[in-house]
């Protein structure tokens, strides 16, 4: 073997499964091509997954139910296809696919399997970065690579080994393992935090936590690639950072897109966000026949996400007045009327002294017209109301199709993350007691006035039962 093309043990991998959801489908079929100083070594197996082969999987690969079921299930296999896994270089178009599908295949019988593995998806882009096209199907048309029985796993993995030595032949060796070097990534981590991190940490959204020694949060943070972003605090330029050198421990939470991500993010992040108890917003009261005045309420004495003509959240009392004060002062609205002055009844308030109110308190402007403005004034800041008759989840698939997020939501709240719809059903028997979060409201309301998530609709109306 030529020591160039394998400068190190390769496996090429490809693998058939019964759908690209990591939680609910199987593997079906696995194809390797195993490449080091000895030579080139082909294996494959049907796999059976236990349950039927769909229409669909059966007309993309051939592979259907009948010939599934006698194969040896993934617990039989596990042994060879371990050893051969070992020691070796993981080579898989769209890695995270194959590499995600074997490791949570070996987690169901107990294994901790971890590997260095290499994309050939991003080795192509950053190889060829002047076309724009890295599908296999693209790239074995543009190196004129025949495959004889394509969508099978031993027939796709020998397209991977072709076009490796393909690549290797119109670009030099410098440059290719350069590239697999920057793509690979194994940087070295100080000598506190377990070094098998690396080949866990997921490419995909989510959020995650840095620790210190006595488990005091050094950083928390959401993000589209959580390995890229966690190892990029270790790079060799940050090595003698504080932070570098104080994190012991790394904690992480997948997400299959940004909502979740966000979602993950306040729950690392529980521990040390704000206390709510204070937690208040401005009402509006109707005093008289046109008089409406603003005033203070507690989520702790009212149910905020059932609540009507609340506007403003706001961490204390202080933080609310202040907010009205600038509003006031914008809107020329008068102190005694809205209830942040201390003049008596027909005197003149603080702000029409310095000409900043128009005078509702000494009779020179109706109180309909000032409620009309007052109105106005606090009109953008107004809570919105669940715009559902009963609970909703918000539905996030990843780039790629393989994770599906189901995030369930009722009146503000978020009761809980599940990856189908049955999980949804029985997460939605549960009777839950969550608290109004103001976080948790910001969030919801963001993503479903952008209209980009889709919203799943449930049939019994949840009326949440608050803890205050």
């Amino acid at each position: 073997m030529n020591p160039v093309l394998a400068p190190e043990p390769l496996i090429f991998v490809d693998l058939e499964t019964s759908g690209a959801n990591f939680a609910n489908d199987r593997i079906i079929e696995i194809g390797f091509v195993e490449v080091d100083e000895n030579g080139v070594r082909e294996w494959s197996s049907l796999v059976n997954p236990e349950r039927p082969v769909s229409e669909f999987i059966t007309g993309l690969t051939g592979i259907n139910t009948a010939m599934v079921s006698t194969a040896p299930v993934f617990e039989q296999l596990a042994p060879v296809v371990l050893e051969k896994l070992r020691g070796r270089l993981f080579i898989a178009h769209n890695a995270r696919f194959d590499y995600t599908f074997l490791k949570r295949e070996f987690k169901r019988i107990g294994i901790d399997f971890r590997a260095p593995n290499l994309c050939t998806v991003k080795l192509s882009r950053k190889l060829f970065p002047e076309h724009h096209r890295h599908s296999l199907d693209a790239l074995l048309t543009r190196y004129d690579i025949a495959v004889g029985d394509r969508h099978r796993a031993l027939a796709d993995a020998q397209a991977l080994w072709d076009l490796w030595q393909r690549w290797h032949e119109l670009l030099p060796t410098e440059t290719i393992r350069n590239t697999i070097d920057a793509i690979v990534g194994r940087p070295e981590l100080p000598a506190q935090i377990d070094p098998a991190l690396i080949d866990d940490l997921p490419e995909a959204p989510g959020a995650y936590a840095l620790y210190g020694e006595d488990g005091s949060v050094l950083l928390i943070k959401r993000s589209a690639n959580i390995r890229q972003q966690v190892l990029a605090h270790f790079a060799p330029a940050n090595r003698d950072t504080a932070l570098v050198r104080n994190t012991w421990r790394i904690e992480w939470r997948e997400a299959a897109g940004e909502l979740g991500a966000r979602l993950h993010e306040l729950e690392l992040s529980a521990a040390t966000r704000k206390s709510t108890e204070e937690l208040c917003s401005w009402q509006l009261i109707q005093h008289g026949e046109g008089d409406f005045r603003p005033q203070l309420v507690y989520a702790r004495d009212i149910d905020f996400a059932l609540a009507t003509d609340l506007f403003g959240l706001y961490m204390n009392q202080r933080e609310a007045i202040h907010a009205l004060r600038k509003l006031a002062e914008v809107h020329r609205l008068c102190h005694s009327q809205i209830g942040i002055g201390a003049g008596k009844p027909g005197e003149a308030c603080v702000a029409y002294k310095q000409k900043t109110c128009r005078g509702v308190c000494v009779g020179k402007e109706t109180v309909s017209l000032h409620s009309a403005r007052l109105m106005t004034a606090l009109a953008k800041f107004k809570l919105s109301d669940w715009p559902y008759p009963g609970p909703v989840a918000l539905v996030e698939r990843d780039e790629f199709g393989m994770r599906e997020d189901y995030h369930l939501m009722s009146c503000w709240r978020h009761l809980g993350t599940v990856h189908d719809e049955a999980a949804l059903h029985e997460l939605l028997e549960i009777r839950s007691e969550r608290g109004f979060d103001p976080d948790i409201y910001r969030i919801i309301n963001k993503f479903l006035k952008a209209g980009k998530t889709r919203v799943l609709p449930l049939s019994r109306p949840l009326r949440p039962v608050s803890l205050l």
